[in-house]
């Protein structure tokens, strides 16, 4: 089973997201690096983008398949994880440290729409 933290939030894309204040953390979570595989590349994106919620907003290549990032809440980008450029493989060991993203949320609300981990957890079961 994919470890899922208690203390984020979650959308059915498999990106995992951390609030603090009006900034939101995003990331991918244990399930989704596990079911793309070795990640080779990834494709962060700009700062100061405008982002609404489902937006693309980063790409993801593994050995297996290419996917998209999206925006699980509506924002601008505020800052990436540089790191991932010359170590995406980050995200295959550490997911939950190895963010992607940070944006300052347009409307707070949106999180209200997002999985908690046990909502989460309960879809990944239906979806395997």
């Amino acid at each position: 089973m994919s470890e899922i933290r208690e203390d984020l939030r979650y959308t059915e894309n498999h990106e995992w997201v951390k609030i603090d204040g009006t900034s939101a953390t995003v990331g991918i979570t244990d399930y989704a690096q596990d079911t793309l595989g070795e990640i080779v590349y990834v494709e962060l994106p700009e700062i100061d983008a405008a982002l609404a919620q489902g937006d693309e907003a980063a790409s993801i290549e593994s050995v297996k398949a290419a996917a998209p990032v999206y925006a699980p809440i509506g924002g601008t980008v505020t800052g990436v994880n540089e790191n991932l450029e010359d170590a995406p493989e980050q995200i295959n060991s550490t997911p939950y440290e190895s963010h992607i993203f940070t944006l300052k949320m347009d409307d707070p609300a949106d999180a209200d729409g997002l999985m908690d981990a046990d909502t989460y957890a309960e879809f990944v079961q239906s979806s395997e």
